[in-house]
């Protein structure tokens, strides 16, 4: 049974695989020949075609003498890239094409009509109802059809620039063709302008006649308005009479109202002062009368007199005293003269308060007045606002149709050609040197692949893959003791010899041994002497094959391996893993050694994260399962995290093996020189026990011993000495099976 996986036996021999080229170099050659020779005359005998191409620029060919008025260079309309797709769909719009195989008559030519010069394959198809008949489409849409697949229409990248591309048989039909499509596509803009012109104008005409029609209408009911039916009158600043003058008789008011309050206050100072007895100088209004200023005035000449005259006359001197009575007088008169101006005032007051009152009688009248004039200016405005609004609308009107009455005879389109169609002098297909030169090249390489494919599918490509076997285990040799008697023995002494056993090793070897064959043993163990050709064991314990079927027929989910001699032991669980994945099962190896002595030979090399990293919380269980080199299992290798670390979350190694039970059909786990209280987090339910040995001695009986007591008495030894990887055995092996 095989220990690896097919894909891990071979590899690609690549100097094998490049020969093969060399030697059906002329088989590739010859294709290749054939080929370019085929291209050759396909591109000597197909019809040529003709391309040209007429380009387009798409704006509006405006002048600054037929621009209309208020308009400039900035108001014309700029398309963009939707508005030069439309223009691309217009100018390959089936009324177009028509119009264009209508003028030049291409129904008559077989190029455009299929049904003209019907090729024999064309015929024999259309008998054998493979083909429709061209004859039964009509001649607009056969020729229609073949214009579309011969135009290419496209807007130039960036631009507003739209390209119309004909290819033909005919060079001048290639050339002709894109310029009468551009030629038609110019024609049906200015059709469609003329046409919106005309349209214009039929719509502009009557409704200028209606609008003038109520413009006079609305300027009628204004006038009318205004003179006959309301007694709005305009005064200045373009306001109702009645409103102004209320504006007017408001301003008188106020002015009257201040004078009278005015003229009371000063009658008022002036009768306090004259009751007080005070002086009068203080009242501007007594010192503005002319005679109160005259007496002022002989006054202050009195006094002067009598001061000059009391220096030189008695007081009783009848001079002064006749002096002193005028100064009395005229303080009699100034006082009566303030009592007058007091009194001139209080009828100013008076007179101001007629007036008030006349005013406020006549600023209510003006306010009803005015109520009414702003309930008919209301409608008035409404009927001017109307007028205006039919006015604007008429001189609109009148400017847009006096715009389409010049045009009528210039009407700029859209669109100009910058770049007629130019006969071509050369076809466009087919080129002859890059038809034959593409045809040679891709025949060689595809040639060149179908016979590296062929090598590779045929095995002769192949070879045996570097380092895919197992190191081979070096010999141990098997210790004297552990060889059954040579000659046949008496009963007794054979008794003598199983008493001198443990009881327990020789439960484990009595059941299996056979005495009768002593001297058969001897005769394989000399030739295994003589040649490298490993024999079985007959020490009690089974080999790997046995182990893996065992595993196999019991349906086991674990498989614990214990190897009390160490990293040599543990050959077995590796090989068993093997056997066991060879047979189809998903397999599981957990290298709990600690040396990872397991799972090294498996991934050739100990730096991969293994359980330890798990129990550490370093890795998922995604990180640290891999793939065997050498066979379909999987395996978990020791790891790369410190072990004191990872032994702190020991007790997560029952919740991981369940884990790994569910995922796979068999878990094996090589423990190393562990005890039965060492593998018990790791035993579970369908469980067998395994001990690994190399040589049958006291080291291993004893261990076997202990497991038995501890509780696993199914306990089973399992040994790889005399196992053989097909084709390659392991020398130098010997093993008493």
């Amino acid at each position: 049974m095989s220990v690896q996986s097919a894909a891990a036996d071979v590899d690609v021999d690549l100097r094998q695989l490049f020969a093969s080229l060399a030697r059906n170099c002329l088989r590739i050659l010859v294709v290749t020949l054939i080929v370019t020779g085929l291209a050759f005359a396909f591109a000597w005998l197909a019809t040529p075609h003709y391309k040209a191409t007429t380009q387009l620029k798409i704006q509006l060919n405006e002048s600054a003498y037929t621009r209309p008025a208020g308009t400039n260079e900035d108001d014309k309309p700029v398309l963009d890239a939707e508005g030069v797709a439309t223009e691309v769909q217009v100018i390959s719009s089936s009324d177009i094409l028509n119009k264009v195989a209508r003028d030049l008559n291409l129904g008559d030519k077989p190029e455009f009509n299929d049904a003209l010069d019907m090729s024999p394959v064309s015929w024999l198809l259309v008998t054998a109802g493979l083909k429709s008949d061209p004859a039964e489409i009509p001649l607009d849409e056969r020729v229609l059809q073949k214009m579309r697949d011969k135009l290419n229409v496209y807007g130039v990248e960036k631009t507003r620039a739209i390209a119309v591309e004909f290819s033909s048989e005919s060079a001048e039909l290639a050339a002709k063709i894109p310029n009468e499509i551009a030629k038609a596509y110019l024609a049906y803009q200015a059709d469609a302008k003329t046409k919106s012109n005309a349209a214009a104008t039929a719509f502009l005409g009557p409704e200028i006649d209606e609008l003038q029609k109520q413009v006079r209408d609305a300027e009628a009911k204004v006038a009318a308005f205004r003179s006959a039916q309301s007694d709005l009158l305009m005064g200045g600043n373009n306001s109702v009479l009645a409103t102004q003058q209320l504006s007017e008789l408001s301003t008188e008011l106020s002015r009257v109202r201040a004078n009278r309050a005015s003229a009371e206050a000063t009658a008022e100072r002036v009768r306090q002062a004259l009751q007080a007895g005070g002086s009068l100088d203080a009242v501007p209004e007594v010192l503005s009368s002319d005679l109160i200023q005259r007496l002022r005035e002989r006054q202050i000449e009195l006094r002067t007199n009598i001061a000059d005259l009391s220096t030189t006359l008695l007081d009783n001197h009848p001079r002064l005293r006749a002096m002193r009575s005028q100064l009395a007088d005229l303080d009699g008169q100034i006082r009566n003269e303030a009592q007058k101006v007091m009194r001139g005032l209080l009828t100013q007051a008076q007179t101001a308060q007629a007036r008030e009152n006349q005013l406020i009688s006549d600023v209510n009248k003006l306010k009803a007045a005015s109520s009414r004039a702003g309930e008919e200016q209301v409608q008035l405005d409404a009927l001017q606002r109307e007028a205006n609004v039919r006015r604007q609308q008429l001189e609109s009107y009148m400017t847009s149709f006096r715009e389409v009455t010049s045009r009528k005879n210039y009407l700029p389109v859209d669109a100009s050609v910058f770049s007629e169609a130019r006969v071509p002098s050369e076809p466009y297909f087919p080129k002859l040197v890059p038809i034959v030169g593409a045809a040679f090249v891709g025949s060689l390489l595809l040639m060149s692949i179908i016979t590296l494919l062929q090598e590779l599918f045929s095995g002769r490509a192949m070879r045996q893959a570097p380092g895919a076997r197992y190191e081979r285990i070096e010999q141990v040799a098997m210790p004297v003791a552990s060889v059954p008697v040579v000659e046949p023995e008496p009963v007794a002494a054979k008794t003598g010899e199983a008493e001198d056993r443990p009881a327990d090793m020789e439960h484990e070897l009595e059941p299996k041994a056979v005495p009768e064959s002593a001297p058969a043993a001897l005769e394989e163990a000399a030739a295994a002497d003589a040649e490298p050709e490993p024999v079985r064991s007959r020490l009690g314990e089974i080999d790997v094959e046995k182990a893996a079927e065992k595993l196999i027929a019991s349906g086991a989910a674990r498989a614990i391996f214990v190897s009390p001699e160490g990293d040599e032991a543990a050959a077995s669980a590796v090989l068993v893993a093997r056997e066991v994945s060879d047979a189809g099962l998903r397999v599981l190896l957990l290298d709990l050694t600690a040396s990872g002595a397991a799972s090294r030979p498996m991934l050739d090399s100990g730096l991969f994260p293994g359980i330890t990293n798990l129990l550490a919380s370093e890795a998922q269980f995604s990180d640290v399962i891999h793939a065997d080199l050498y066979s379909d299992c999987h395996v978990i290798p020791v790891g790369t995290a410190d072990p004191v670390r990872a032994m702190r979350a020991a007790d997560r190694l029952p919740i991981i093996m369940q884990s790994l039970t569910t995922a796979y059909d068999l878990v094996i786990v090589e423990c190393g020189p562990a005890d039965a209280h060492g593998i018990s987090r790791l035993v579970g339910d369908s469980t067998e026990v395994f001990l690994s040995m190399l040589q049958a001695d006291d080291e291993v009986a004893q261990a076997a011993v202990k497991l038995i007591e501890s509780g696993y008495p199914d306990l089973t030894l399992v040994t790889p000495i005399g196992h053989e990887t097909p084709g390659h055995p392991v020398p130098g092996r010997r093993s008493a099976a």
